[in-house]
């Protein structure tokens, strides 16, 4: 197996761009709901006070279009936080640094197996909860006849 060599610089001009577009993503994100939501309401108010006569009420750019603004970006950070969380499980590093290849001061060991309790006997018959039946006739001609309840129990 042999492994390309790279110059310091190489790896950390490709890292950038490979172990930062995800938080990227998100602070753009962030800002970008914090500006159209937060601060460009206080400052068109703002404005509009200044001028003597409020006229309308801020509509945020990122929901018109049907907020597909927010969509796309929703799909954009769902996809790379899922993404990155398969490359986690796959053994990618983070920001192309070396791990310890053994574990350092940690260690795991199974409990051990508890006795076993011997099982309840189930030898004893089960007491009966059933509820008193009708009896079951038959007639002279061999069918079934059930007998009706005079008073039914609710």
């Amino acid at each position: 197996m042999s492994q390309e060599v790279k110059s310091e610089s190489a790896k950390k001009n490709e890292d950038w761009m490979n172990s930062k577009w995800r938080p990227m993503m998100g602070w753009l994100y962030m800002g970008t709901c914090t500006f159209d939501f937060v601060v460009f309401p206080v400052l068109w108010s703002l404005l509009q006070s200044t001028m003597g006569h409020p006229v309308t009420q801020w509509q945020p750019l990122t929901l018109q279009g049907a907020g597909l603004y927010h969509i796309a970006m929703g799909a954009v950070l769902g996809l790379a936080a899922f993404g990155r969380t398969q490359e986690k499980l796959a053994g990618a590093n983070n920001g192309g640094l070396s791990l310890p290849s053994s574990p350092v001061g940690t260690s795991y060991t199974p409990p051990a197996p508890v006795a076993a309790t011997p099982a309840p006997s189930f030898s004893a018959p089960a007491p009966s909860f059933s509820a008193p039946t009708a009896s079951v006739g038959f007639n002279a001609s061999g069918k079934k006849v059930i007998p009706v309840d005079q008073d039914p129990v609710l």
